[in-house]
C-alpha cells in the first residue's frame, strides 16, 4: 500500500528479523497513521537529498521484533515513528545526517549510527527535541552531535 509518493507501508514495516524468527510485525491502525507521518518527513528528506532514492532498513518494529533486535523498550520504532535508512546516491550516512541536521526538517532524534541514519519523530502532542547523536558501534555509548 502506497502511503506517500515514494514510500509504501510494506517497506516501512518490513523486518528481516521478524521474517527469520516468525514474529508478527503487523502494524496497528495508529501505527499506520504514524508511519504516514514518517513517510511525509522522509519525502522531505528525499527532496533535501536531491530527490535521490532512499533505502529503508527499519521502520515499524513490534515490541517482540524490537526486543529480538536489541532495541530499547522506548524505541520510536515501536510506535511507527522512526526510520533507519541510507541514501548512498547522495553520500555517506554522515553526509546524509549532516544535511538533515542543517535543514529545517523537524525531528525528535537524528542518530548517525554505524552504517545508517536513524530519524525519529516525537509522539503527537510532544515537542520535538531536535536531538542529534552519533553511535559508532553496538557497544559504544551515544555521543552528542553528528560526528563523522
Amino acid at each position: 500500500m502506497q502511503i506517500s509518493e515514494h514510500f509504501t507501508l510494506e517497506e516501512l514495516s518490513f523486518s528481516e528479523a521478524a521474517a527469520r524468527l516468525g514474529l508478527d510485525n503487523t502494524p496497528a491502525p495508529i501505527v499506520i497513521t504514524n508511519l504516514g507521518l514518517v513517510a511525509a518527513v522522509m519525502e522531505r528528506v528525499r527532496t533535501l537529498l536531491g530527490d535521490r532514492p532512499i533505502v529503508v532498513h527499519s521502520g515499524y518494529r513490534s515490541p517482540q521484533v524490537n526486543k529480538a533486535v536489541g532495541g530499547v523498550a522506548t524505541s520510536a520504532h515501536c510506535s511507527g515513528l522512526a526510520c533507519d535508512f541510507v541514501c548512498s546516491a547522495f553520500g555517506t550516512p554522515a553526509e546524509v545526517a549532516l544535511a538533515i541536521q542543517g535543514s529545517d526538517i523537524e525531528y525528535d532524534q537524528l542518530i548517525l549510527e554505524y552504517g545508517w541514519v536513524h530519524l525519529g519523530l516525537a509522539q503527537e502532542g510532544l515537542l520535538s527535541r531536535r536531538e542529534a547523536l552519533t553511535k559508532r558501534s553496538a557497544r559504544t555509548a551515544y555521543e552528542s552531535g553528528i560526528r563523522a
